[in-house]
């Protein structure tokens, strides 16, 4: 009798050992591999590159319509289809997310659709941020807060005009700081599902 009372003790405090332990755990954060930005957009010397064939196979992100200034037209933004996957489930954007925003012109007209109808006409310019988790590129200037930078006219979209992000794109970053220097609140194939 005795020893199945320490037997059945002992029981006890092993169960309540993995209890403590159980709830101690935190769940883990899921392993995202790193994703193609960097062969696809970067040089091995941290300049970045574009090309519209690097753009193929990514996933459009969301829209915006600027229709006045110097950034009027539509935004398209489109990224890998992995790097939405990794947010849903880590909601952050892993090594290796490709961010390419395309503005295009656009003009006005009627249509069956109704009157004043914005219709897209050219490509002007070209943004990209390539997510970098482990600061490869430190002292770049066109990399910093934890991103590539660049921009990529219309008409020479093989040459970034970018020279500094500090200078040349964190201006209009700065209310996103919060969310990774991105407003994700544009993109519904970011929202919770």
């Amino acid at each position: 009798m005795i020893s199945a009372l320490r037997s059945s003790k002992r029981v006890g405090f092993a169960l309540l050992a993995i209890f403590l332990v159980a709830g101690s755990v935190k769940p883990m954060t899921p392993v995202v591999p790193p994703l193609d930005g960097f062969q696809r957009f970067v040089h091995d010397d941290g300049s970045l590159h574009f090309s519209r064939e690097a753009t193929r196979g990514l996933t459009h992100l969301g829209s915006w319509f600027v229709p006045e200034g110097d950034a009027r037209g539509f935004h398209h933004v489109y990224t890998q289809a992995e790097a939405i996957a990794a947010y849903h489930a880590t909601g952050r954007f892993p090594d290796g997310t490709a961010l390419v925003k395309e503005i295009v012109s656009f003009q006005r007209g009627n249509y069956t659709t109704g009157a004043d109808v914005a219709s897209a006409t050219e490509t002007r310019q070209w943004f990209l941020m390539v997510k970098d988790a482990s600061r490869r590129f430190e002292h770049h200037p066109l990399w910093g807060q934890g991103w590539g930078w660049a921009l990529f006219l219309g008409e020479d979209p093989a040459t970034n005009v970018a020279s500094d992000h500090r200078e040349d794109c964190l201006g209009c970053h700065i209310p996103a700081r919060a969310s990774d220097w991105v407003y994700t609140e544009g993109y519904p194939a970011l929202w919770a599902r």
